[in-house]
């Protein structure tokens, strides 16, 4: 019960604050402050509709309520921090959907967001080595080191998630398949980690609010700050999760490896990795004439796959994989690239 209590309670917020936010949406006055502008439709986004920009105010909104009100839960400092950076997301997010600020200020911030989270105690013991055994942090040095990459394994997360909501459903739907990943494991007798379990039910109900409206066509989409807290809370869940961060990066190796994709593709065209276009996968398979509908699925099933795998393999094993479907991956990527330069599409 104090799982569902968790996920019900999220659920409506999320669900209610959507539907709160469509409404005041259809008055004339406030119609520009809740709908994508005709700018950021033509930069960001294939959306040819108006549609609705704040859905991440809601899955904040209905994180941190759904929190604090669980009496089964003992807020945490590290836990304290998570709360504090996201509401540092939610303002940063609500001020670039608004008005679009720099990059650099977008990274400044997330930075910040993610530090508090460590700034309040949070602290990476150690990882497991993929060749057997386990790398502990127990030294100064090394609990530096420790911190260092668990900021910078935050902040691909981040981008990673932002990067995927190009098309409805896509992103919110793989952050849920990978929080109920967590959730899950977090259940396992070897794990035993009620807390974790209870902030992943926690996320996961804003998200299904979320997806109720985003899911195509979409009435609704997640903006900066919701994409951005999907890789922040799926970050710390796998940081306080006992660091199972191998078990993310397998859930979600098709975002991570189209990360890397589109940055190495920007780089060699001489392009600022930070400038937005419509080199990802998804753009790639909608221009091949798949639907969005069917480009959604087709990640989910990928996911979900992944994401089983994950639940049942070792961190050894889980190491292999992800560079054996990465591998994979990165062949069907390359076939997709060189179809649509036949056809006559850029990519």
């Amino acid at each position: 019960m104090q799982y569902l209590e968790a996920f019900l309670v999220s659920l409506m917020v999320s669900g209610w604050t959507i539907a709160s936010f469509l409404r005041w949406s259809k008055n004339k006055e406030k119609r520009k402050r809740f709908i994508l502008s005709e700018e950021r439709k033509t930069k960001r986004h294939i959306h040819k509709r108006d549609v609705s920009r704040w859905g991440g105010v809601a899955i904040i909104f209905s994180f941190i309520i759904a929190i604090l009100l669980n009496e089964n839960l003992v807020i945490s400092a590290p836990l304290w921090g998570m709360i504090w950076g996201s509401l540092i997301i939610l303002v940063v997010g609500v001020w670039d959907d608004w008005r679009e600020i720099d990059w650099r200020w977008q990274l400044f911030f997330q930075i910040v967001a993610v530090g508090l989270i460590f700034m309040f105690g949070a602290k990476i013991d150690y990882v497991s080595n993929p060749f057997g055994g386990v790398i502990y942090f127990n030294t100064p040095m090394k609990a530096i080191l420790g911190t260092t990459l668990g900021i910078v394994w935050a902040l691909i997360l981040m981008n990673a998630l932002n990067w995927l909501d190009g098309i409805d459903g896509l992103s919110g739907g793989v952050s849920f398949i990978a929080t109920l990943t967590i959730f899950f494991l977090a259940l396992k007798p070897e794990v035993n980690q009620p807390p974790v379990a209870i902030i992943a039910m926690a996320f996961a109900g804003g998200l299904l609010g979320f997806l109720l409206f985003n899911f195509y066509p979409a009435k609704i989409m997640a903006g900066t700050g919701g994409a951005f807290f999907m890789g922040f809370v799926l970050a710390g869940l796998s940081i306080f999760a006992g660091t199972k961060i191998a078990t993310t990066l397998l859930v979600l190796t098709i975002p991570l490896l189209d990360f890397f994709w589109v940055i190495v593709g920007r780089l060699k065209s001489g392009k600022s990795i930070f400038q937005p276009d419509q080199s990802h996968l998804h753009h790639s398979l909608l221009k091949m004439g798949w639907s969005q509908r069917k480009i959604t699925l087709f990640f989910y099933l990928i996911t979900s796959l992944m994401a089983g795998l994950a639940l049942s393999v070792s961190t050894t094993d889980k190491i292999v994989l992800v560079i054996f479907i990465a591998g994979c991956m990165l062949f069907v990527y390359g076939k997709i690239i060189r179809k649509n330069d036949e056809n006559g599409v850029e990519s």
